[in-house]
């Protein structure tokens, strides 16, 4: 063995068990590790922005600030050299499968034993993608759904934040508020999202996101925006 290497990994989950469970799986992978936790998205966000060399990040898909796949988008467009392993007890063959088409090297369910865990960490680590063995990527998204994440990758990485927002329900001004901007920017941004999903409302925005986050797509699937 020539000098072992230290790795930096984010581990972003809201439970704290569950961070507990994930740092002892790369614990016992890694003999020179240093691990960092987050507990809602915006803390995740944080620790990527003053740590910048992270090897890794393990991402659940749902917490405090995040919700279906606008992390995973955000992280992948903000951060493109940082593999992304999501952890979710979701392990609907379908959102696996759209986690891979958003640019996830792996996708391991919260119910994967620790030396699964750890096999999986490693192949990642080492440059490769892991996933459940048995999901299918070749049946993939119908038409409607391709074209509509194809125009979501196109989004900047403000513009996913300003989308999750859009979301909350939060108003421009609200939004400007969490953002450290103005107005006139998230406007900007709200317009350019409008363009580049083809919509020509925030609710339909907000709608466009929620059919990516739930994987269904009904013709009328209207009422929650």
């Amino acid at each position: 063995m020539s000098d072992v290497v230290q790795y930096r990994l984010v581990i972003a989950d809201d439970h704290p068990l569950f961070r507990g469970a994930l740092r002892e799986a790369v614990s016992g992978l890694l003999e020179r590790v240093d691990i960092a936790e987050a507990g809602t998205f915006d803390d995740a966000v944080e620790l990527l922005e003053r740590q910048g060399d992270v090897d890794l990040v393990l991402l659940d898909l749902t917490m405090p600030g995040a919700r279906g796949f606008s992390g995973l988008m955000y992280v992948r467009a903000q951060y493109p050299s940082v593999p992304v392993i999501v952890v979710s007890a979701n392990d609907d063959p379908a959102v696996i499968r759209r986690c891979m088409e958003f640019g996830a090297s792996g996708f391991i369910p919260k119910t994967l034993g620790v030396e699964a865990m750890r096999a999986a960490i490693s192949r990642i680590l080492g440059g490769g993608v892991w996933m459940p063995p048995d999901i299918d990527l070749s049946t993939g998204s119908d038409a409607e759904a391709a074209e509509l994440m194809t125009r979501m990758a196109t989004l900047t990485p403000q513009q996913v934040r300003v989308l999750m927002m859009l979301s909350e329900g939060l108003l421009n001004k609200q939004i400007a508020f969490q953002l450290r901007v103005s107005e006139a920017t998230v406007k900007a941004h709200v317009s350019a999202i409008l363009q580049k999903l083809g919509v020509e409302s925030r609710t339909q925005a907000v709608i466009a996101a929620a059919k990516i986050e739930a994987g269904q797509w009904p013709q009328g699937a209207a009422a929650e925006g």
